[in-house]
Order: C-alpha cells, then sequence, then structure tokens
C-alpha cells in the first residue's frame, strides 16, 4: 500500500518506527495532524518499549462492534483531558470575580492542571506497562471524576487549585493509556490506522470545544457546570470501557521511576514561581530566591539522575538530533501561542469590551479555524517543502499573524475607548468604524497565525518521534507530548503574569485614589462600581476619598484607566506572543538548515 496516498502523507524515515508511536500525538488543548496508515505492525507493548516489524498475525484483540465501542469510550476519555485545559481560559474572569481571586490566584488556577500533566507524564505510561492500560485508564477515570466534583463544589481558591492539580494525575494515567488500548484492540492494520486517524482528530475538536462549551455554560449556569459536566461523561466512559477495554500489560517493562517525576514537578513548579515573581514588581526577593534554589537543585538531581539510571525517563542525547530539537522547539511554540491568544483574547474582551465568555471564545477560536486547512495540506506537502519550510516557515508565518492582530488595538489613551463593543450591541449603525478595523485586524491576524501554526504542527510531532533512534522511540513519543504540555505551561505563566504584571505598570489612578485599587483589572472595576453606587448616597466611603458629587466622574476615570492600562498590557503581550514565534522560527530554520525532508516510501 502507497502509505503516501492513504494519510495525510506524513513522512517516514525508517519503517521500524510504529504506526503508534507516529500518531502518539496529543497533548491537552493541542490539535494534532492526522496520521497516515502504513503497513507496519507492532508487538503488543506500551510508550516506553521500542516497536518492532512483524508479520501481520491473526486477530487477537476485542471483535467487531466492540473494537468500536472501545475506540468511543477511549475517545470521550480524550475529548475529556483535551477540553479541559481550554474550557477554564474563558471562563477566567468569572472564577477570579466569584472567588474573589487575585489575578496571580486565577492564573494558578489554570496553569496547575498544564504543570503537574507536564510532570507526570514522562512516566505514566510505564506505570501502564506494567500494571495494564486498561486499569490505568479506569483509574484515571475515576480520580479526574471525583476531582471534577471537588471543583465544581470548591469554595476557596486554594481548594480549586488542588482539584485541578488533581484532575491532572488522573489526565496524565489516562491519555498515555487511550493510545495503547487502541494498539492493543485494533490488530488489523488499516483499522488501527483509521481509529487513530479518528484518535488524533479530536484533539482539534477538543481545543475549538474547550472555550465555546465554557461560554455557553456560563451564559446558562454556574460555574461549577464546568466541572460537573465531565461527570456524565465519565461515568458512561467508565461503564463502557469497563466491559469492552482489554487487559494487556507488560511485566518486565521499564519501571517508573517516581523521584524522578518528583523532581521535575519541583523544577517546573520553581519555574513558573520564578516567572510569576519577575512579572510583578516590586521583586520578591526571599521568593526569588527560595525558587532559585529549589529549581536549581531539583534540576540538577533530575539531569544528574536521568545519567545514571538505566532507564531513565529523558535521555538528553536525544537533542542532539537537529531535527528531534527542532520539532520539540516548534511544538512549544504552537501551544505557547495558542494559550496565549486563548488568554488574552478572552480576558481582554471580557473585561474590556463587555463580551460574554461565549462571544470571547468564539473570538478566540478564530485562532484554531486558521489551523485545520494547512495541517492538512502540510502533511500532503511534506516531501514537496521540506521540514525546514514547515516549520520554522510556519512559526514564521504565525509571527506576522500576530503582529498583524497586535495592531487591532490603538496605543494612544484617546481613542482606546473607541474598541469592539459587545456582540450583543453591534449593528452596522452602532460600531465605530475604528472598532470595525480593529476587529477585522484581529480576524485577520488570528487566521493568518493559525495558518502558520497548522504548517508547524503538521509535521513537528511526526518529526519528533521519527528523528529517536527506534530504541527511544516510545521515550520520543512521551517527549513529543510533554513539549505541548509545556508550551500550555509557559503560555499561561508568562503571558499570564505579564498580562497582570504589565497592568499594574500601565495603570494611571485618579488622583487621591488609594493605590490598592490598581492591583488588578478585576479589583479597579470593583472600585469604580463602588463609586458609581457612591454617587446615589449623600455619603461616600471614606477609602474612596471622594465626595458623593465626585463619585460619577470618579468611576469614569477609574474605568477608563482600567481600560487603557489593560490594552496596552494585552497589547505587549501580542508583541512578545509574536517576538517568541521570530524567535523559534530563526532557531527552527539554523537548526533545519541541512536536513532534507524523509524519502518517499516507495510504491509496492
Amino acid at each position: 500500500m502507497d502509505s503516501s496516498r492513504t494519510g495525510e502523507g506524513v513522512p517516514s524515515q525508517a519503517a521500524h518506527i510504529s504506526q503508534e508511536a507516529r500518531a502518539s500525538q496529543e497533548a491537552p488543548g493541542m490539535a494534532r495532524p492526522i496520521p497516515a496508515t502504513t503497513t507496519t505492525t507492532v508487538t503488543p507493548g506500551t510508550s516506553a518499549t521500542a516497536a518492532t516489524p512483524v508479520a501481520p498475525g491473526p486477530h487477537h484483540g476485542p471483535s467487531g462492534l466492540r473494537r468500536w465501542l472501545l475506540l468511543l469510550m477511549v475517545s470521550l476519555g480524550l475529548l475529556l483531558v483535551t477540553v479541559d485545559i481550554t474550557i477554564l481560559l474563558t471562563a477566567l474572569p468569572v472564577l477570579t470575580h466569584d472567588l474573589h481571586a487575585s489575578t496571580t490566584e486565577g492564573l494558578w488556577i489554570v496553569n496547575a492542571y498544564p504543570l503537574f500533566s507536564t510532570g507526570l507524564l514522562l512516566g505514566a505510561g510505564t506505570l501502564g506497562d506494567r500494571i495494564g492500560h486498561r486499569r490505568t485508564f479506569l483509574a484515571g477515570l475515576l480520580i479526574f471524576g471525583l476531582a471534577s466534583l471537588l471543583a465544581a463544589f470548591s469554595g476557596s481558591v486554594g481548594m480549586l487549585v488542588a482539584a485541578r492539580i488533581l484532575q491532572a494525575v488522573g489526565a496524565s494515567a489516562m491519555l498515555p493509556a487511550t493510545l495503547a488500548l487502541i494498539r492493543v484492540g485494533f490488530d488489523d492494520e488499516r483499522e488501527r490506522a483509521l481509529a487513530i486517524s479518528i484518535w488524533a482528530a479530536l484533539s482539534l475538536v477538543g481545543a475549538i470545544l474547550g472555550p465555546l462549551l465554557g461560554g455557553w455554560l456560563l451564559a446558562h449556569f454556574h460555574w461549577g457546570s464546568l466541572f460537573l459536566i465531565n461527570v456524565p461523561v465519565i461515568a458512561l466512559t467508565f461503564a463502557g470501557s469497563w466491559f469492552v477495554a482489554p487487559e494487556h500489560r507488560t511485566p518486565d517493562a521499564a519501571p517508573w521511576d517516581l523521584p524522578s517525576s518528583v523532581l521535575a514537578l519541583f523544577a517546573l513548579s520553581s519555574l513558573v514561581l520564578i516567572i510569576k515573581t519577575l512579572a510583578h514588581p516590586p521583586l520578591d526577593l526571599p521568593v526569588m530566591t527560595a525558587a532559585l534554589g529549589v529549581g536549581g537543585a531539583a534540576a540538577a538531581a533530575f539531569v544528574h539522575r536521568q545519567h545514571r539510571l538505566t532507564h531513565p525517563l529523558l535521555d538528553f542525547s536525544l537533542f542532539r538530533n537537529r531535527a528531534f530539537a527542532a520539532g520539540v522547539l516548534g511544538a512549544i511554540s504552537v501551544t505557547f501561542t495558542t494559550g496565549g491568544v486563548l488568554l488574552g483574547v478572552s480576558q481582554r474582551f471580557q473585561w474590556v469590551a463587555g463580551y460574554s465568555p461565549l462571544e470571547s471564545g468564539l473570538l478566540a477560536s478564530v485562532l484554531f479555524a486558521g489551523t485545520l486547512p494547512s495541517a492538512i495540506l502540510g502533511g500532503l506537502w511534506t516531501h514537496r517543502l521540506g521540514l525546514r519550510t514547515l516549520i520554522a516557515g510556519g512559526l514564521a508565518l504565525a509571527a506576522v499573524g500576530m503582529l498583524v492582530a497586535a495592531q487591532a488595538l490603538p496605543w494612544h489613551a484617546a481613542s482606546l475607548h473607541e474598541t469592539v463593543p459587545a456582540m450583543a450591541s453591534v449593528t452596522a449603525d452602532t460600531i465605530h468604524p475604528a472598532s470595525r478595523n480593529g476587529l477585522a485586524w484581529l480576524v485577520g491576524g488570528l487566521l493568518l497565525a493559525g495558518f502558520g501554526l497548522g504548517a508547524t504542527i503538521s509535521v513537528a510531532s511526526t518529526t519528533i518521534v521519527e528523528s529517536a533512534p527506534p530504541e527511544r522511540a516510545g521515550m520520543a513519543s512521551s517527549v513529543e507530548e510533554v513539549s505541548y504540555e509545556f508550551g500550555a505551561l509557559l503560555a499561561i505563566a508568562v503571558q499570564g503574569s505579564l498580562l497582570s504584571g504589565l497592568y499594574v505598570v500601565f495603570i494611571e489612578l485618579p488622583p487621591g485614589t488609594d493605590p490598592a485599587a490598581g492591583t488588578d483589572i478585576a479589583t479597579t472595576l470593583e472600585w469604580a462600581a463602588r463609586a458609581g453606587q457612591a454617587a446615589s448616597q449623600t455619603t461616600t466611603p471614606t477609602d474612596l476619598q471622594q465626595p458623593a458629587a465626585g463619585a460619577t466622574s470618579l468611576a469614569t476615570a477609574l474605568v477608563q484607566a482600567a481600560h487603557v492600562a489593560f490594552d496596552r498590557s494585552y497589547t505587549v503581550v501580542m508583541y512578545v506572543s509574536a517576538l517568541f514565534l521570530a524567535l523559534g522560527a530563526f532557531v527552527t530554520g539554523k537548526l533545519l538548515g541541512s536536513v532534507s525532508p524523509p524519502p518517499r516510501p516507495p510504491v509496492p
């Protein structure tokens, strides 16, 4: 069979790399290219075991309808994981308001999930190898469901962050098991390729569905519904998987090294804390010193331990391969951008323009609409265009798109009040020409950026896995998953912290206003609301330091100051994203300068 004609034309550098390894392309919240059909079969193993070509044998997996029901069950589990990373990004303003959370606390609510997923994913697949992927999938569902219930009824920020961490533990158990169960359940090559294609395509569905579902739920229900919606899906998936999921394990598989995962979590947590501390002046020197010390020690211990282990979680020699390193950087750049856009656009258009969560989610999803055509075409044109054009060129095009999108808002304070109004009030007669032009710049820029990112993701995942030696194919698949998670983690840590940190720098409060009113946009708007209420009273709260007659003008001044400061912060973050993409394009271009596209597989 000609693999270039049966799938999306992804490259094949070596026949011994498994189809499952090349299709191990799912990280929560990010779309992946649909893999091609191959003629390679593998012995039942796991993500930690290298694939070995064998002759097709008799069918031993679930028969008939049962294996397609298995696909449905693992697809539902995958959808839960992918949706959960993006569903909160459009809900963050509502969560911070209802839980009385600071901007930093709100970012921890979102960041706890990718932080712990990144730390646990490297070793989670090997745990499933030893105890069975059916068990880890069912256990992950239970943990995820209990965590969702805990999150739905959280009454404090700390409780919600703890629930999000527990969700990440469940997701880390489920994610490697989804692909492993497909591998065990589908013995037929063609059926397995189709099943994996469906599995991979669901990542795009989850990325788009997250903000839209979150917005719709918030429009009709309490924010706890964002988590309660998981419970019936988990109950259905657990019941179905109990009957149709096959049991398979490899007792002699490489052991999961728990200390390595713990060290990775300490290092990543310290990195996030360092970024957040730097982004919020004045610098908290004791916290920064502690984070640098703990993070540096954990990172050094992790690297040292990997060099000593017979079966390390991460073999750093893989990064000596230029194509492998370029693929990892490309994957990180993709989710760094998509996470930042979802966070920035949804917050800006809710806080400043008055959009509902659903409306802001629809606007942010324009980016994903741009990725779809190039993600498909990139796979088809890999052998014609080459890896450098698709990865580095895609990132460069995305950088241009983000620069275009950054032009949507004027920088001058006098014209910032003319930004886009809420969608519910937009008509041809009411929308200001500058607002209409700004929205056009934003939509056009996001579509262009999405098209570039789609070209990158069309080959980045495949490049990571196929650049590794066969005995490291499973590890390369884990690195691919972690790369996308790490990009999302950086997006929220860096761009989210910049949004809040720069707001404090740009805010210009009216004379006489308590500086505490400018800590974040939620606080400033709360003070403005109190000033507006004071306008109708004979006395004024003492902390506002304004007479009742001037409370109305104070409220207006606070709202305008908040909008100007947040718009400027948002615009800077868009430029930062463009700069990150440009640097990624430059570095990957250098790395791939001497790398040629793999030869097209011969036609039998």
